[in-house]
């Protein structure tokens, strides 16, 4: 964004979601209505490999973009490739007239930025931030038994699985989550699933201070769902736990897992016992671009609120490319809020992990944007534009304490402390930083200096 560039008026059209056809796709040509719609048959036809991404675009994709996606598996990937067919057929072009065509819409769509990047796509300077971390939040620092995370004072993240049914090139948790590339070796859980779960109900029941659970991963799309509705309802034993929120991008790349009926049955049972002892239900999903909404999304995020969730809410991820502009974020905002039933609820920035440069923004950015969206969309639907900070936690954009604009940093206060503090400082300042590529010369330069490169 240029801070000097007039804000655009915004005109609001309704506009219906559209299925894509898939059968446009060379490799998907015999598969019927049927088959897309059954949740084995997506997870069995994920594309994990360039060979399988072939299989599918048959010759439009041209060598040119292999070349650059082998590169940047080969040297920038801190997530292995995962795409199920839903959400690869978001990113195909609807129309082409050959393959540069079709390379060209490709290669410019937005959910093929976050879902499927290629060298080229990476900052060519700064593809890391000096000061990025592959846990970049220190969660598993926070960890009070494995996997379970305590960072604010009322709630917890707690992290069933590391997989995912898709795997988002930004993943904030991708130390951990997903098979190991050739720049990561995940880290990974020592303890048995159900042996986990355990500690954490026991931490939970000896900490009645906690009345907020995050059900999270990795997706909990990939728990079994007898095991998943298993700890649910012993999460619903607890006095003390008032909030339960399942973490599933699924909703959106594979809304087909969703809308099955024995999960969704599932869910129901969990949503009466729910309601019957006062527990707010809610599904988190991660939606960046409205051309990731489609009829399948909405009809499984319908779904879910009649099997009785309370809430169905979208948690984006700020990414230059993909919606870092007024007119992507407020699309965005009205197809989950009129057509899908989803409240756009969060859009954090991009975190500072490895090779991130090229998405994240600055936060007088992403204070522009919150600014812009204001007024668009009800109160209760203008989602928050929030800056995660790392030992801190989310703050939203204009809570900045101090700026430092020529060196892109920004600093962040906190009124709780997490048990890695022995007490807290009121006048601790936690710094962020913006991308090294937003700064103006000066700033470029001292950061250049500090870090020892040379010719930036």
């Amino acid at each position: 964004m240029n801070d000097d560039a007039p804000l655009r008026p915004y005109q609001y059209v309704r506009t219906p979601l559209v299925e894509p056809d898939w059968r446009r796709l060379p490799g998907w040509r015999d598969v019927g209505p049927a088959q897309w719609r059954d949740p084995q048959w997506q997870r069995a036809h994920c594309v994990k490999n360039p060979r399988q991404l072939r299989a599918v675009t048959g010759d439009l994709l041209s060598d040119d973009f292999y070349a650059e996606l082998e590169a940047d598996m080969r040297r920038f990937a801190t997530m292995s490739m995962l795409i199920p067919p839903q959400m690869l057929n978001t990113m195909a072009p609807l129309s082409f007239d050959g393959p540069r065509s079709f390379t060209d819409g490709f290669v410019a769509d937005p959910v093929r930025r976050y879902m499927l990047p290629i060298r080229s796509d990476r900052d060519p300077h700064w593809p890391s931030h000096p000061r990025s971390q592959r846990d970049s939040l220190h969660e598993a620092e926070m960890w009070v038994t494995e996997g379970l995370t305590h960072r604010y004072p009322t709630k917890v993240l707690a992290e069933l699985v590391t997989t995912c049914p898709q795997y988002c090139a930004h993943c904030t948790r991708m130390d951990l989550v997903g098979t190991s590339t050739p720049q990561v070796t995940k880290a990974r859980f020592a303890l048995r699933p159900a042996g986990r779960q355990e500690l954490m109900l026991d931490y939970l029941k000896r900490t009645p201070g906690v009345r907020d659970v995050v059900v999270s991963g990795g997706d909990v799309a990939n728990v079994p769902w007898h095991q998943l509705e298993a700890f649910l309802m012993k999460l619903l034993d607890l006095e003390s736990v008032r909030d339960i929120r399942l973490a599933t991008k699924a909703l959106v790349g594979l809304p087909q897992h969703w809308l099955q009926p024995k999960v969704l049955d599932g869910l129901a049972r969990v949503a009466r016992l729910a309601v019957r002892r006062g527990v707010n239900l809610a599904v988190h999903t991660h939606a960046n671009h409205v051309r990731s909404i489609t009829p399948l999304v909405a009809e499984a995020a319908r779904a879910m609120l009649l099997a009785g969730v309370r809430d169905v809410r979208n948690q984006g991820v700020l990414m230059r490319g993909v919606n870092a502009t007024p007119a992507d974020l407020l699309d965005l905002c009205f197809a989950l809020q009129d057509e899908a039933g989803i409240l756009p609820y969060y859009f954090y920035m991009c975190d500072m992990i490895p090779n991130a440069e090229h998405w994240r923004i600055a936060v007088h950015e992403a204070q522009r944007l919150q600014d812009a969206i204001m007024g668009h969309l009800p109160g209760y639907a203008t989602p928050r534009i929030v800056c995660d900070v790392p030992y801190v936690g989310k703050r939203w954009v204009h809570q900045v304490a101090e700026y430092d604009r020529e060196r892109g940093i920004s600093y962040w206060t906190k009124n709780y402390r997490t048990a890695l503090e022995d007490d807290l400082d009121p006048d601790r300042r936690y710094p962020y930083y913006d991308p090294i590529s937003t700064l103006p010369a000066p700033g470029r330069t001292w950061w250049t200096e500090q870090s020892g490169q040379r010719g930036v």
